[in-house]
This record gives C-alpha cells, structure tokens and sequence, in this order.
C-alpha cells in the first residue's frame, strides 16, 4: 500500500500506523526545533521555539504512554509529509538574507508543521473515540490543544510585530 510499511486493512491499523507517523513527526521536529531556535533572531520567535521544543519533548513521552495504554511498542514510521514540510523549511530559510523576512518566513515553516499535527491529532481522536480507546484520548487531546495554542502564539507574533517588520525590509 504505497509508502505505508504494512498493508493496512483495518480502521485499527490505520490508527496504530498514523500514531507511529505522528511519533516519527514529533522525534523529527525535536531535531529541526534547534536550527530554527539559532535561525530566529526576534528574541520572542526564538523563545517560543525554545519553549515549543520542550512541549514537543512532552509530546513525545505522551505517545509514549498512548502506545503503552495500547500494549504496542512505540515505533515511528516515516512521514514523507513531515520530512517535505521541514526540507522546504530549510530551503526557504536558506535563501533569505534579511533577518526580519527570515522571522516572517520561519514563523511561516512553524505553522506549516503545526496546521499538519493539528490535522493529525484530530484524526487520532476521531479514530480513538471511534475504536474505543477512551483512555488515550485525554493525552491526544492534551497535545491538539498545545499545538492549536502555539499556532495561535505564531499568528499573533506574526500579525501583531514580525509580519511589519518584515514588510519594511529592503531589497
């Protein structure tokens, strides 16, 4: 079934495959979060991503106690999804030279990954509810509602001072 390492032939499997796609986001963004932190030169961006990075940490362990409330292993599969999301992140940055459209362009790469989490976790309580496992979705839950929050805490950086700033860049 394409990119997915295992036919998947129930809503069940479908299920454990996204929680082990998310897990493999989440180790992901744990990896790129430091690149941006050192790229980021509004102190404000970059302590959010300071801040985003130890959540993403939690985030982590959270799947961890998912899989183990499922007796499943925790094991990440790969996230082509993810994986573009953050190469073009990087691309993009790597072509800018003023700092304030830099800001405004890795606040732009941030919410690209969190509008894709946000997605993902959605679906994950769906499907939980669905199967049954209400008891791992009060710790999905707990993460959606961290992601929606950081989005939110981007769009006001964004809109409210580094958007402006980058807006008066010179070309």
């Amino acid at each position: 079934m394409g990119l997915f390492t295992k036919d998947i032939a129930t809503l069940e499997d479908l299920f454990l495959h996204q929680l082990q796609d998310v897990y493999y986001a989440e180790n992901q963004i744990t990896k790129a979060l430091p690149k941006m932190i050192e790229k980021a030169t509004a102190p404000e961006l970059k302590k959010g991503f300071e801040t985003h990075l130890r959540e993403t940490e939690g985030q982590i362990a959270r799947l961890e106690q998912v899989f183990e409330a499922l007796d499943q292993k925790a094991k990440a599969v790969t996230c082509p999804a993810i994986d573009g999301i953050i190469k073009e992140a990087n691309e993009v940055a790597g072509e800018i030279a003023d700092k304030a459209v830099l800001d405004a362009a890795l606040i732009a790469s941030a919410q690209a990954v969190e509008h894709y989490e946000i997605t993902r976790y959605g679906t994950l309580i769906a499907w939980a509810t669905q199967l049954g496992h209400d008891n791992v979705v009060s710790l999905l839950q707990a993460t959606l509602d961290e992601e929606k929050a950081t989005d939110d805490k981007l769009t006001t950086l964004a809109e409210k001072k580094l958007n402006k700033k980058a807006e008066l860049a010179t070309a």
